[in-house]
């Protein structure tokens, strides 16, 4: 054990236990045990990280975000200041992937662009509200100056509701981009687990692809298995990021294509860096940063990969499926403060 780190355990020993919860299990690493750790690009993971470490306000955080600006040497500042974190089992590791959807749309409703992009109404603020069917079918929205644009795709549409922002193409070839603003209060259910529950589909066969495809091959049937989702979700026009740059995260900073990753604050701290070892197809060994959330994102070792903006992030984002772990790099004092007092 360095002196660095023997100091930490001693500080440790003076603060509050806290962190995951108390059935959770967690389990110290060292950098050695990070399988190709060496081999990242750290400099990268630096500067994802620096987008979001001024806004940590812990008073743990603040000086390791004040050094991290002055780092000429990515890598050893993450060894000098961080400490590896197994937290829950990794035999439950699931990671998936995310993107910003690009849709053509309109801010005038035509015949082509009929299907409308919604604010969230005030009446749906910080209650229940109506199911997605009861929105759909009753004109609840309807006329009240609630839309921001119109789209020419229902299915596009649904799946943007599922990712939470993205990118509206207008025929004056400029970009709306839309954020998420707010939803009805009722649970996601996928319609992907739906179809292998009717025996359309086994597991393994379901994509983000495969549903639209079946959807529009069937759109009758279609229209009600989108309704089997009862979350609606509405929108906020985002006019504060630059076009180059990734949609808002939870973190209200652009996340980042291949380090942001959405995750359970529950478990892991937003802002916090995470290596991730992911298994499948293309493996993916890298240090990201936890900038997002998501709604179907639960447990400590549950991850959304952001993979991009666009159709080949979106076919991308759609196949991964994997296996893994992820293992969260805390400020040292804070990581041995989380072990319980037998494990010190």
């Amino acid at each position: 054990m360095t002196l660095v780190r023997l100091a930490a355990l001693l500080a440790a020993l003076t603060l509050p236990n806290a962190g995951a919860a108390s059935d959770t299990s967690l389990k110290i690493l060292d950098y050695s045990d990070l399988s190709g750790w060496a081999e990242d690009d750290h400099s990268a993971a630096l500067r994802t990280f620096l987008n979001t470490c001024p806004d940590l306000t812990a008073p743990d955080w603040q000086p390791i975000c004040a050094m991290a600006a002055q780092q000429t040497n990515a890598r050893t500042f993450f060894e000098l200041f961080f400490t590896p974190v197994l937290i829950g089992d990794e035999d439950q590791a699931l990671f998936t992937g995310y993107f910003e959807p690009e849709l053509d749309g309109s801010l005038i409703r035509t015949g082509r662009f009929r299907y409308p992009i919604y604010r969230l109404p005030p009446e749906a603020r910080d209650r229940p509200w109506l199911s997605r069917r009861e929105i759909e079918t009753t004109g609840a929205l309807t006329g009240r100056g609630l839309e921001i644009a119109w789209v020419d795709d229902p299915v596009e549409l649904f799946f943007l509701q599922i990712q939470g922002s993205g990118r509206i193409r207008l025929p004056s070839g400029d970009v709306l981009r839309v954020g998420y603003g707010g939803k009805n209060g009722h649970d996601y259910k996928s319609i992907g687990q739906e179809l292998v529950r009717r025996g359309v589909y086994s597991a393994h066969q379901v994509s983000a692809q495969v549903i639209k495809n079946w959807v529009r091959r069937n759109p009758v049937d279609g229209a009600e298995l989108l309704r089997h989702n009862p979350s609606y979700v509405f929108f906020r026009v985002v006019d504060t990021v630059a076009h180059e740059d990734g949609p808002v995260g939870a973190m209200m900073r652009s996340v980042t294509a291949g380090r942001s990753i959405a995750v359970d604050p529950q478990f892991t701290p937003l802002g916090a860096p995470v290596w991730i070892e992911k298994a499948g197809n293309v493996p993916m060994h890298r240090l990201m940063v936890a900038q997002d959330t998501g709604s179907a994102i639960k447990g400590p070792q549950r991850a959304d990969i952001f993979m991009g903006t666009g159709d080949k992030a979106g076919r991308a984002a759609g196949r991964l499926r994997d296996p893994g772990r992820m293992v969260v790099l805390l400020p040292i004092q804070r990581a041995y403060a989380m072990l319980p007092e037998d494990r010190l």
